[in-house]
């Protein structure tokens, strides 16, 4: 019997219904041939990596020799716990995760290091955001400044003009020239 010769797994993720993942792809798809493409959209990289529908099936069916690419770790989670947790996973099926924006190879025992180091430094960075957004918002709030954008539609009429004319959630965005997460937030708060 022949050993498996392995597959290259693009794999890409992105946090809201209005991103998208074909830049991701194009990524990897311009470095490897042939690449089984699965991607996670609209799921938080708050969600365990494992736990997301793609991920999970790449990891069921992810072999000895197979090749998982993400253009950055933070495809693959945003806390250093479950990185290193799913990288792990996969590398006890004997499965190689690659990260192209950092430019190495999770398998080998730099990549693991950096790995830690950059999923460290990203935390850190993330904290240091939302403590700067939090002093924003807070000195906005002393100085009566309205905070959140400026709603342009009324929940109902968006509501009441889906139900009226049967529409998806995709025609009521492209009608009224606004998001499907915004469709979605309108007909939820309405009662119709």
């Amino acid at each position: 019997m022949s050993e498996h010769k392995g597959v290259i797994i693009g794999y890409g993720r992105v946090s809201t219904e209005d991103q998208t993942c074909d830049n991701q792809r194009m990524t990897i798809e311009a470095k490897y041939k042939d690449v089984r493409w699965y991607q996670d959209a609209a799921v938080s990289g708050t969600v365990p990596a494992l736990e997301r529908p793609s991920l999970a099936t790449i990891m069921k069916f992810a072999d000895k020799n197979d090749t998982l690419v993400v253009t950055a770790i933070d495809r693959l989670g945003r806390n250093t716990i479950d990185v290193l947790t799913t990288v792990e996973a996969f590398k006890k099926k004997g499965v190689k995760v690659i990260s192209l924006r950092e430019h190495f190879d999770l398998s080998t025992p730099f990549g693991e290091f950096m790995l830690t180091m950059l999923a460290g430094l990203s935390k850190l960075e993330r904290e240091n955001i939302r403590e700067r957004q939090l002093a924003g918002i807070k000195r906005a709030r002393a100085e009566g400044k309205n905070l959140g954008k400026v709603k342009t539609i009324v929940d109902s009429q968006v509501a009441q003009w889906r139900a009226d004319n049967n529409a998806s959630i995709a025609e009521t965005a492209k009608h009224f020239g606004i998001s499907l997460s915004s469709v979605k937030r309108a007909c939820n708060n309405s009662l119709v």
